[in-house]
């Protein structure tokens, strides 16, 4: 593999010396002029990749660098990505920022690198239109039994599968941020009542603000829009499972450890739980493969046009501003 590496007279280290910055991703990805902004930070280098790349030529790739904008594509994906991304920020002692090529920020140390004091940046709100519609998406091909039927379809083994209508129904939002209350908008306009839970304060024309349980106790189908970080793991256990209404629909498209998946396989048998749409790297190992009310996808809900065109300006813009000093989308 060939690395496109460019210096110009940019921004110098503290030992004088021009800046280095690790961009892990193909060059071409970002436009004629977001590449000549980057060019003038210093000595830029890009992976020119989209594969998976080994730890050592992550960490050659990397080498020497103060700035490293990761793309969890070659890490391995999301997760597998977090041992590897420490790996290399270990190899780096003069590493000042990380900047992410997502939102999601789960696939990064972050206690490691408050404890070095390095700066992570990641992409917000660049896809929540793309993400919205996709989540509504996966909402109706559960409501209407769409995947299903097209799976029994292609064995040759089609039948006639009851589907429900949304509208009037009620829709449970986990988490109303950035995407989360546009799929309360989205749900709003097809007709649905819409409650949503947020551990800090939130208000949305609409939207009825209530307690999990009360949530779970509610929602015909529940949408999961937390943010992807170690405290949420399990959030919906077997407890929590048992509250909901026999027969709710779920949407994740944000973490898989969000549930319990060996109760949620469980609750999926006994029709507890109706059906549940997710998306993930490994679809394989796991207790939900084979469920036929399990919709399971490699996540591509963000990748649009419209999206991506987003995502690289974002992420350009914080890889010129971690380089001078003035980081910014960083997170807490």
């Amino acid at each position: 593999m060939k690395l496109n590496n460019e210096t110009c007279p940019g921004f110098k280290n503290r030992y004088n010396r021009v800046m280095k910055i690790a961009v892990f991703t193909d060059k071409s990805s970002f436009t004629p002029d977001q590449q000549r902004r980057l060019a003038t930070l210093g000595k830029v280098v890009y992976s020119n990749s989209s594969e998976n790349l080994s730890d050592d030529k992550l960490v050659e790739i990397a080498s020497d660098s103060e700035i490293i904008a990761p793309d969890p594509d070659n890490f391995g994906g999301f997760e597998t990505a977090r041992p590897k991304l420490t790996r290399v920020m270990k190899s780096l002692p003069n590493l000042q920022a990380v900047c992410l090529s997502t939102t999601s920020f789960g696939w990064v140390d972050l206690e490691y690198c408050r404890k070095r004091e390095i700066k992570v940046s990641n992409v917000p709100g660049y896809s929540r239109e793309s993400v919205a519609e996709h989540t509504l998406a996966m909402l109706l091909c559960l409501a209407k039994q769409i995947i299903l039927t097209d799976r029994r379809t292609q064995q040759g083994k089609y039948k006639l599968e009851m589907g429900t209508e949304l509208k009037g129904k009620t829709l449970g939002i986990i988490g109303l941020g950035n995407i989360g209350s546009r799929v309360a908008e989205l749900g709003l306009g097809m007709g649905m009542n819409v409650v949503a839970f947020n551990r800090s304060p939130k208000k949305q024309t609409g939207v009825e603000m209530v307690s999990l349980d009360e949530l779970l106790k509610q929602a015909d189908a529940i949408s999961l829009h937390t943010t992807h970080e170690d405290g949420n793991k399990n959030l919906l256990d077997k407890r929590k499972i048992a509250k909901m209404k026999k027969g709710v629909l779920i949407v994740n498209t944000v973490d898989r450890e969000l549930i319990d998946e060996t109760e949620l396989a469980r609750a999926l048998r006994s029709g507890q739980v109706g059906g549940y749409a997710y998306e993930a790297e490994d679809l394989k190992k796991t207790p939900l493969a084979n469920l036929e009310n399990v919709v399971d996808l490699r996540g591509f809900g963000w990748y649009t046009k419209e999206a991506l065109a987003n995502l690289y300006e974002i992420w350009a813009e914080n890889i010129v501003a971690a380089t001078s000093g003035k980081p910014r989308n960083l997170i807490k």
